[in-house]
């Protein structure tokens, strides 16, 4: 008895073995492993191919950052996906994921990297003689920005802008950079700027024109009504003015008139009176 249960147990054994060593996991191959921008390269195709599949495909669908991108959703059986970059940029730089409907879903990653984006938040800044201004950049992409630098265009050329210098400061916070310059003046901080992002593939950079108007440069519009008002203010007074002398001179005239004809009607009534009394 005990020998026939050993050998059944032994059976059960080679039977496992037998199982595990015909099973393979699921393996994709990718292509290419990580995407890169190269000279004159205007697009790519991503591409995964899923060999021994666990289970049957019942569709796919493409990942970007883990958010799903739109149209890429099907339900083929095929054992490859493809996907189209229209460029290889910091737009379409990130995380691509290719996943497939099997039992248990199997997925890949295949990382396209780029220079960063830069975008300055004002392309041109303004500020007042004395006050502060402060100018932002943000980055876009993948990988995330390593490093952030300001510079500034100045007679002699281009002077690296170093933190706490002068009366700069500047702030990097992961995909943002700012620049406080504090006490502008005309002459010395007027001019265009430059923040620069690097990460590991390359580097970006973008401009940005400061403004420094004077310190009485909200004034002059104020005083530019206040004179127009005067002018105005001017202008009614002289004309009232000279049409006064004329109107009192007409009224003269249509006043002696009268007592002219009263004259003259009086002269007649004595004339009629003396006639009478002869």
């Amino acid at each position: 008895m005990a020998a026939t249960t050993t050998s059944l147990l032994g059976i059960l054994l080679l039977f496992f073995l037998d199982c595990a060593s015909a099973y393979t996991d699921p393996t994709i191959v990718k292509d290419p492993q990580i995407l890169e921008p190269g000279e004159n390269m205007k697009d790519a195709i991503l591409r995964c191919n899923l060999t021994d599949p666990p289970s049957r495909i019942d569709g796919h669908v493409w990942k970007k950052d883990d958010v799903e991108i739109p149209t890429t959703r099907d339900s083929s059986s095929s054992p490859i996906m493809e996907y189209k970059l229209d460029a290889v940029d910091a737009k379409h730089s990130g995380e691509y994921t290719c996943h497939f409907f099997t039992t248990p879903a199997v997925n890949e990653t295949i990382f396209v990297k780029a220079p960063p984006g830069v975008n300055a938040e004002k392309k041109s800044e303004h500020g007042n003689e004395g006050d502060y201004g402060v100018l932002i950049c943000r980055s876009t992409g993948f990988p995330s920005v390593e490093n952030w630098s300001w510079s500034r265009q100045t007679k002699a050329g281009i002077e690296l802008i170093v933190n706490g210098t002068k009366n700069f400061h500047i702030k990097n916070m992961g995909n943002k950079t700012e620049l406080r310059i504090s006490q502008l003046g005309i002459e010395q901080d007027q001019g265009e700027y430059f923040c620069n992002a690097t990460n590991e593939i390359g580097a970006r950079v973008e401009t940005i024109h400061l403004r420094v108007r004077g310190r009485y440069a909200a004034v002059w519009p104020f005083l530019g009504i206040v004179a127009e008002v005067i002018v105005l203010v001017a202008i009614i007074f002289i004309y009232e003015k000279r049409r006064k002398p004329d109107e009192i001179s007409d009224d003269d005239e249509q006043g002696s008139a009268p007592l002219k004809s009263n004259s003259s009607t009086n002269h007649k009534d004595q004339n009629i009176r003396q006639r009478n009394s002869n």
